[in-house]
This record gives structure tokens, C-alpha cells and sequence, in this order.
């Protein structure tokens, strides 16, 4: 097999391809309830003649197609998906998985089930086919990338692979690194008291306003692909909820969009630098991570500091030439190369030592939106790249 004859092989799938996503847009799975999507991926897997089909302790589905002794390559995409939002937002139900004018509509449908259904009929592509990649293929739904990677985190504890491509919504281009993201939150602690006696409390207001207006005074990295890092304040919490109460804790959380070159306690120290210099008489700072209390549907449990790391390749990396060479034979046109503007789980894989790249159908601006959607003719070629990329993108990896 060529990677050129990859579109003949899938093109009687567009069927299979369009109803399994219809069927994994009908069964909500917000993060910490994707059970019954995990199900359907891993009765759609045995069904298709993977070689061995699994969930584990997070309830991530681990679907193998046996190759040869060359290195093992990964398909990964998550399961998981945001809330829809007001229902009124909708012009179809967000868990109706309809299809009209060629595109079927639900949440998730790009981020991130148009990814992993095309990942899943890639795999059923080569185990109907009798094909084997030079190494064997992993193909890993994952649970929880919407709140910080629980299932991405314990899947690279034990990951014998020696690369991943990452689905997510790309517009069918070659993505080869994004940002990373630091969540942050700053805690001024005063004094509270009774609104008719200020005199008698230590008021945080005027700190936190100090403080948000003198953010762009913290020095911020650039990176020469990915840009400038980014930091905007998010959230405001209080510590009461009564309006004739000074409150003695006010809280912001920052959403730091980080490039390489940058490290979360890095961003830490700056931030409690400038924090400090902001606090009025009797009032005090406090700077920590956004520290996440992650729970599967399994049960498997875990606290996380909220920080995805970022990651980029270089334009010459033979890792990005040679996947795009790929894909560009696999889908039979020109693939635009790229970087993500958002964080994924490749961040997760990279710091753990297993080389990205990412790749995915639809648009990632429909990502987290109403009335989200992904093209049929999309999922289709998508399919298509990824049996490219798993049936020969072993063969790159071995002579890196």
C-alpha cells in the first residue's frame, strides 16, 4: 500500500464515518461522565477487528492494531466535551447529532468527537483491510482533556509509543506545536468588617484594582512561531456574599497563555512581585496555581495543577516534513502547516517525551460554540490522513 492509495480505501467508509459521529454527538458526555461514548468506541472497535481493545484504571479506550517490530505511533483524541450553553442558543439540540447540508451539528462535533471518530474508522480501515503498519498502532480516547488531561496524564505513565498525532479541530492542516496555558489565582487578604464601620476592617478592593490595572507591566515571552505569551484577567471571587460586608478575601484568576521559553513558577514569581507592590496598608498577597480536584467516570481521582504545558517544532523537523508529506499524499492535495492558538494534551505528551504533531477535521473557531458542526467531507478526508499517518509514520519515527 501507498499513502496515495489512502482515499480509495476510505471513501466506502463516508457511510460508517458519518452515523458513528451522529451516534457519539447523541450521547452527552461532559468530562467525568463519558462512559457511555467510551462504551460505543469500544464495542465500535471490536466490531471492527481491532486486536485488542481496553479501558483503564482513568477509562481511556486503548484500541491496538498489531504492526510490525518498528515503532508503535498513537492516534489520540478525547472523548470529553464543554457544556452546549443555553439550549435557546441551539438551532438544532446540541445532542441531536443532525445532519443537514452535508454537516452534522452537536456539541463536540469538532472538539473533539469529528477527531475520534475518524481516528477509530482509521484503525477499522486497516484491520478490515489486513494492513499493517511497520509498528503496531494505538488508537486512545481519551477522557478528561477538557479539565486539565486526568486521562492523558495517566496514559503517558505506561505509554509504549514512540510518537502521537493529536486530534483536534485543525481545519485539516499540519499543527505543529501551540501555547501552553497557566491558570493563576491571586488571593489579597484583608480584614473583613461591617460596611457602616469601614474603620474597623482592612478592604482588599482597592489592592485588586491596583493590581489588575498594572498587569501589563508583567514581562511577558515571545516565541518566533507561536507568538507573544498573553495574560488577561479571568474570574473575581469574594469571600462573602452579603453586599454590607467588607469582604476579607478577594480573589482573581489569571489565564496565562505561555510560550516555551516560560515555566509556571516563573510566572508565579512574577506575579507575586507585582502583587506585592500592590497591597494597601494591612493587606496581603497570596499567589498559587489553580490546583484541579480531576475525577473519572471510574473513579480514578486526581488533583492537578493547572498547567498545560506548550510545545513547538521546528518547520524543518523531520518529524513535520515527513507528516506532511504524508498527509499530503494521503488526502491528495497541498497541507497547510500550522500552530494551534489553544492548549491540547500533545502539551502533556511532549513533556513526557513522546514527539507530537497534531491534525484534525473542522474548524477550531466552531470549537466550544453554539450550534458547532463539522462537514462530512471533512471527517472523510480526515479519515484518509489518518491512515496515512498511522500506517507509515512509524517508519519516520524509527530513523529519527
Amino acid at each position: 500500500m501507498r499513502p496515495s492509495d489512502t482515499c480509495a480505501l476510505v471513501q466506502p467508509w463516508r457511510n460508517r464515518v458519518t452515523e458513528l459521529c451522529q451516534r457519539a454527538l447523541r450521547l452527552p458526555s461532559l468530562s467525568g461522565r463519558e462512559e457511555r461514548v467510551a462504551e460505543l468506541v469500544a464495542d465500535t472497535m471490536r466490531a471492527m477487528g481491532y486486536d485488542d481493545v481496553s479501558v483503564d484504571s482513568a477509562g481511556n479506550v486503548l484500541g491496538w492494531i498489531a504492526g510490525g517490530d518498528g515503532p508503535a505511533v498513537m492516534l489520540h483524541a478525547h472523548m470529553d466535551v464543554v457544556d452546549p450553553g443555553p439550549m435557546d442558543a441551539w438551532r438544532q439540540g446540541p445532542w441531536e447529532g443532525g445532519l443537514h447540508d452535508g454537516r452534522i451539528f452537536g456539541r463536540g462535533a469538532v472538539d473533539d468527537k469529528g477527531s475520534l471518530v475518524a481516528q477509530v474508522c482509521a484503525g477499522g480501515v486497516l484491520a478490515e483491510q489486513g494492513l499493517r503498519p511497520s509498528g503496531d498502532l494505538l488508537v486512545a480516547a481519551v477522557v478528561g482533556e477538557e479539565t486539565g488531561g486526568l486521562g492523558t496524564l495517566i496514559l503517558r505513565e505506561n505509554l509504549p509509543v514512540a510518537a502521537a498525532v493529536v486530534g483536534e479541530p485543525s481545519g485539516g492542516w499540519l499543527m505543529r506545536g501551540h501555547r501552553g496555558r497557566f491558570e493563576l489565582v491571586v488571593t489579597f487578604h484583608g480584614r473583613s468588617a461591617h460596611a457602616s464601620a469601614p474603620h474597623l476592617g482592612t478592604n482588599p478592593h482597592a489592592s485588586l484594582a491596583r493590581f489588575v490595572l498594572r498587569l501589563d507591566e508583567i514581562p511577558l515571552a515571545s516565541d518566533e512561531t507561536l507568538g507573544p505569551a498573553t495574560l488577561v484577567p479571568t474570574l473575581i471571587g469574594c469571600d462573602q456574599t452579603s453586599s454590607n460586608v467588607i469582604p476579607s478575601q478577594l480573589s482573581v484568576s489569571l489565564d496565562w497563555r505561555s510560550v516555551p521559553s516560560e515555566t509556571a513558577e516563573g510566572a508565579q514569581r512574577h506575579v507575586q512581585d507585582l502583587a506585592d507592590t500592590c497591597c494597601g496598608e494591612g493587606v496581603w498577597a497570596e499567589v498559587s496555581l489553580r490546583q484541579l480536584p480531576a475525577r473519572s467516570y471510574t473513579g480514578a481521582q486526581r488533583t492537578i495543577p493547572y498547567v498545560m504545558p506548550s510545545f513547538v517544532r521546528a518547520a524543518d523537523d523531520r518529524l513535520v516534513r515527513e507528516a506532511h508529506r504524508l498527509l499530503v499524499d494521503g488526502v491528495g492535495h497541498d497541507v497547510p502547516i500550522d500552530v494551534w492558538g489553544f492548549a491540547t494534551d500533545g502539551g502533556h505528551l511532549v513533556e513526557a517525551g513522546i514527539p507530537c504533531v497534531g491534525y484534525g477535521p473542522g474548524d477550531p473557531g466552531l470549537a466550544h460554540v453554539a450550534n458547532e458542526s463539522v462537514g462530512v467531507d471533512e471527517l472523510v478526508e480526515a479519515t484518509a490522513g489518518y491512515v496515512a499517518l498511522a500506517m507509515f509514520l512509524g517508519d519516520v519515527v524509527a530513523t529519527i
